[in-house]
């Protein structure tokens, strides 16, 4: 099983990408985001004393779920299958600041930053994405891109499943490691720092009008 991940300049592309991926028969327990959440693009109020994460208007369902399972235009997003979005949840991520993710490699990453409290390894969303099989390389790059404002998309693949996989994901403007690591050492940065201070709202939509 080979892990594939891309990285979108914003949330609303990945969201696409998530309803695609779902559309074209991927299980939503193979599919994983992990989104900074800087500008508060998902609340995480909650509707009433027991609702879910981002019921806004206390229906009991998670507001992005619900509206993209109906194919509302919610916030942008046309027509995305509400498996995954249903889970979605606020986390702090080590380095990254507040995130909105769901799925197994959100799983990973909280239960990799308690085991390096605990013995001294990589944690967080580095640690997990090392665990889920990237590179070094890619894992740093990956976490940066999630630190300077973009969202993750992660798939559990069968070997067959990758190419297809991938050329969905790049249907949706998702950038591979190689492509956005090298647009990163042009700057002058070399890995992801777990003690760096998160990006400003400012500083992300810099980052993200940068490769426009």
């Amino acid at each position: 099983m080979a892990t594939v991940t891309r990285l979108f300049d914003t949330h609303t592309e990945a969201l696409k990408a998530v309803a695609d991926l779902e559309a074209a028969g991927v299980s939503h327990d193979k599919i994983s985001i992990v989104s900074n959440n800087s500008d508060n693009w998902h609340s995480g109020e909650k509707g009433g004393s027991n609702g879910p994460l981002g019921d806004r208007n206390g229906d009991g369902e998670n507001d992005v779920a619900d509206g993209a399972g109906k194919g509302a235009a919610t916030g942008g997003l046309l027509g995305a299958g509400a498996g995954v979005l249903a889970g979605l949840g606020m986390l702090a991520i080590p380095g990254l600041g507040p995130v909105v993710a769901a799925g197994w490699l959100a799983s990973t990453a909280v239960g990799a930053a308690v085991g390096a409290v605990a013995g001294g390894a990589t944690g967080g969303l580095l640690g997990a994405l090392k665990e889920a099989g990237h590179s070094d390389e890619e894992a740093n790059v990956y976490s940066e891109g999630v630190r300077r404002g973009g969202t993750l998309v992660s798939i559990k693949a069968a070997g067959d499943e990758k190419d297809r996989l991938e050329a969905i994901l790049n249907g949706q403007r998702g950038y591979d490691a190689t492509t956005r690591g090298e647009a990163y050492r042009q700057s002058g940065w070399s890995r992801f720092d777990a003690e760096a201070q998160p990006y400003s709202t400012d500083q992300i939509a810099e980052e993200r009008a940068r490769y426009r």
